[in-house]
């Protein structure tokens, strides 16, 4: 034991520890109370009976299909992850990069999913790298999944003609956002004006500047083009998923509405900051299926499964992959 180890943790900041710990379950319990609260609500207002009726509807081996699609997602994202992660020079091989990245799922649901960094625990365990050197692998994985929805989207409202639904403008700032992150010198001079504006945390900035260094691997059209096929690719799985359990409840919606529907909502829960968007993307998403002629018991539950499919299928994968990636990490250096 060295003398920092022997040195007792300060009450103080056990407290402050405790009372954050405290906070952020409360935060995520109350999101899925208000949830919940909100889902009973609507059952109850579009009869319960035509709702069960319409998830009795539904086959195993539709609700297999769902899952499948959200499984090719998740793992053509994690191929993505690891592809980012060569480039970054971590030389991981690929099983790990999956079990890293599906891993990272069961951290989906806490504020704003900031739990999902720790993919950058397990890596910077086995490798030995510091954080500030692998922190902009997650920057760049988010970037790419903004740039391909917003693409997807866009394309989608084209194809659909729902311009009027306000997608455009999320599409767009989408595509600005993951430009901004992939652009090391726009990514260092919005660092400094933040700097300039506070005045405050000198050395996580410092360490953000580091990092926004970084970004300019990712620059490349060698490494933009792969990533944002590799991204695309998933989102459009999650988007046939939708359009499928649409016609098979009977909605008359096409693929490309379907996709819009799927993607804003997506996005518009992911601006909420609510863990793994709870409330703003289900009511979005209801909201925009009544739009198009889905009746009210059909858009509850076709919202009600295509969550279940992918957000809460996702925290399960990524629940039974979290141990395994905890252990790994612990036992393993590979560079």
């Amino acid at each position: 034991m060295t003398l920092v180890d022997s040195i007792p943790t300060p009450p103080a900041a056990v407290s402050g520890t405790h009372r954050r710990a405290w906070r952020d379950r409360a935060l995520f319990w109350g999101f899925i109370a208000l949830f919940l609260f909100g889902l009973f609500g609507l059952v109850t207002a579009t009869g319960w009976q035509e709702t069960w009726g319409e998830l009795r509807k539904l086959a195993i081996w539709q609700i297999g299909v769902l899952l499948a699609l959200s499984m090719i997602n998740y793992l053509i994202r994690g191929v993505r992850w690891h592809f980012l992660a060569r480039r970054l020079g971590l030389d991981l091989p690929l099983r790990y990069s999956l079990l890293h990245f599906i891993g990272g799922f069961a951290m989906t649901i806490t504020p704003a999913r900031i739990g999902e960094f720790v993919r950058l625990r397990w890596i910077t365990r086995m490798t030995g790298w510091t954080v500030e050197r692998v922190t902009p692998l997650p920057l760049a994985d988010r970037a790419f999944d903004m740039a391909a929805m917003g693409l997807v989207l866009g394309v989608a409202v084209f194809l659909s003609g729902k311009g009027s639904m306000g997608a455009t403008p999320i599409a767009l700032t989408a595509i600005a956002g993951a430009i901004i992150i992939t652009r090391p010198k726009l990514l260092i001079k919005l660092v400094e004006v933040l700097f300039g504006a506070l005045h405050r945390w000198p050395r996580p900035f410092a360490r953000l500047r580091q990092a926004a260094r970084s970004m300019g691997r990712f620059s490349d059209t060698r490494v933009t083009g792969p990533a944002l096929i590799l991204s695309t690719v998933g989102w459009m799985a999650e988007g046939f998923a939708l359009y499928l359990l649409l016609h098979w409840m009977g909605a008359e919606v096409s693929l490309a509405t379907a996709t819009v529907i799927f993607l804003f909502s997506t996005l518009a829960g992911g601006l909420t900051g609510a863990p793994g968007g709870l409330g703003g993307a289900e009511a979005t998403m209801m909201v925009l299926l009544a739009m198009n002629g889905a009746p009210l018991h059909v858009a509850l539950a076709a919202t009600t499964v295509i969550r279940i499919t992918t957000l809460w299928f996702a925290i399960a994968v990524g629940a039974l992959a979290f141990p395994f990636a905890e252990a790994l990490s612990n036992k393993s250096k590979i560079l």
